[in-house]
């Protein structure tokens, strides 16, 4: 029976530290990798930082309303420009430039350098390093190697089309919850990517919808989304709620679950009045942040009655669910017995990761 399925990527891939910055170097940085929703940068000087592997990273609106990306080190003595003790994420407000906190060498929002104390600076002198930042769907990416030269819609690819009736790009953030998971990378994604868990790790989902425990997960179609139980159309405990379906969704959309995975790191799962939005960060071999981003039409959220926290509360208890039996995949690799792990026929699309990695590291040399 096991010898007709495919094997998972090795236990090296999920557990050896070297492995993980192979992936880093292969994956990471010449993918497009999200960095969260383009309304937390809303005005000139508005800033993020954030830490992607071993890097220091630094996104910046322009005067022209335009997103820059940098590396986050001044060109003088490479301090940070905005301190990052930790990879907790930052957002902030510069007032009229990017100032280094050590020496004070300034910067346009642009990256030219605007002045050193002392020192006379010419025009065009040094500015900072860049990387490439581009938009879709109200959602930022940046990618620090171009060596792929993939415009960022073609490394998105076909899912964007499944899920164009969504207004991604006019939905705002209702709510946010980051978790720190102990677990590989690639094992969220596994687990995001099958619905043969669902019947014995997630009860209350497998009630609204009953499709997600059927056959073991078996068959279901996400191209045109997965139906609710009857008399349900999104993802609350009672699957209801007040809010109004998104303007533009068809009549299957308003009472079926859609989702889409955007390698590396981008999770989404729609439901006719909110998105849930994962990002996926890896930090170490066995250690990731998760932050996930709960997003509603402004109309919904202008109401009086406006509360997030029915898609909120339900979320949250499917997602630990999922990070508590990541958490134990992550323990059990760890047994010197394992090497591998195995494919069920349901698990096509888990299957498709290990064939993304291979791509990237093969393509990679």
């Amino acid at each position: 029976m096991l010898e007709n399925l495919e094997k998972t990527l090795p236990r090296a891939s999920y557990l050896d530290p070297r492995a993980h910055e192979s992936e880093m170097t292969a994956i990471f940085r010449p993918g497009w990798v999200c960095a969260g929703r383009s309304e937390q940068l809303p005005d000139a000087g508005s800033y993020q930082a954030l830490r992607l592997g071993n890097e220091s990273l630094l996104l910046v609106r322009d005067e022209a309303g335009n997103l820059r990306g940098f590396y986050n080190v001044c060109r003088h003595r490479g301090a940070e420009l905005v301190a990052m003790p930790d990879t907790a994420m930052r957002y902030g407000q510069f007032s009229r430039t990017v100032t280094c906190p050590y020496h004070a060498w300034s910067y346009r929002f642009d990256g030219s350098l605007r002045g050193a104390p002392h020192i006379a600076v010419e025009p065009g002198a040094t500015a900072l390093h860049p990387i490439a930042v581009d938009e879709w769907g109200g959602f930022v990416f940046v990618r620090l190697d171009d060596r792929r030269g993939e415009p960022l819609l073609q490394a998105l690819g076909a899912g964007t089309d499944r899920i164009a009736n969504y207004p991604l790009a006019d939905l705002r953030i209702g709510h946010s919850i980051d978790y720190r998971v102990c677990a590989n990378w690639k094992v969220i994604l596994e687990n995001y990517n099958e619905c043969y868990h669902c019947g014995p790790i997630h009860p209350e989902l497998c009630d609204l919808v009953p499709a997600f425990r059927q056959q073991g997960g078996n068959n279901l179609n996400w191209d045109d989304g997965v139906p609710h139980r009857e008399g349900a159309m999104t993802f609350t405990a009672t699957g209801t709620t007040q809010r109004d379906p998104f303007p533009g969704l068809s009549d299957n959309e308003k009472t079926h679950h859609k989702g889409e995975l955007f390698y590396p790191n981008l999770m989404l799962s729609l439901a006719m009045d909110h998105v849930a939005a994962f990002y996926v960060w890896p930090e170490t071999v066995a250690e990731t942040r998760v932050r996930c981003d709960f997003l509603f039409h402004p109309t919904a959220m202008e109401q009086d009655n406006f509360d997030p926290l029915d898609a909120v509360t339900f979320w949250d208890l499917v997602n630990r669910q999922d990070w508590q039996i990541c958490e134990s995949v992550q323990r059990g690799m760890q047994n010197s017995v394992f090497e591998h792990g195995y494919y069920a026929p349901m698990e096509d699309y888990s299957l498709d990761l290990r064939r993304y990695v291979a791509d990237c590291l093969n393509d990679a040399g």
